[in-house]
């Protein structure tokens, strides 16, 4: 199992989605199920059935997350090298083409949210921008073909 890079706080929403799944969901679904027992005839309770299936997937959620939080590693923010675009690095960029310019924060796959300008290292961007330093061109494939964005400013997160 390879490992995985949170920030503190990526970590802690693991954790509390993990506590979530186990305090509320988890006896949820339990009471579904014996709801649906004291129903009666179990060969044809589609509500015992769907409810075995959801306790299944609920089950099989706690138990990956249970794995990504035991291989977690904690990034250390204050150790972010700024000169170049890495983990935890804010990246502001021009669209050679359009002019047009954005800034991304580069963080591991798991707290990717493009609504918030986190952008996953392992996504097409993040992997071309990863290394770069200011004023370097990243040249980064998308279906369209090749599109080119300079590097105007690191900062850390």
């Amino acid at each position: 199992m390879s490992y995985q890079y949170f920030t503190a706080e990526g970590l802690k929403k693991l954790h509390e989605e993990l506590a979530q799944l186990r305090t509320v969901e988890r006896p949820r679904i339990s009471q579904q199920i014996a709801e649906a027992r004291d129903k009666g005839d179990l060969s044809e309770n589609a509500e015992y059935d769907a409810a075995k299936d959801a306790q299944g997937l609920l089950e099989l959620r706690i138990s990956k997350l249970e794995d990504i939080v035991a291989n977690a590693r904690l990034l250390d923010e204050s150790k972010v090298d700024s000169s170049r675009a890495l983990v935890l690095s804010k990246v502001r960029i021009r669209n050679k083409a359009n002019k047009s310019e954005m800034t991304y924060l580069l963080v591991a796959e798991n707290e990717a949210d493009l609504k918030l300008g986190k952008i996953s290292v392992t996504s097409p961007i993040g992997k071309g921008l990863l290394g770069k330093k200011v004023g370097e061109i990243a040249e980064i494939s998308v279906p369209s073909g090749t599109m080119q964005f300079e590097v105007m400013e690191i900062s850390r997160a």
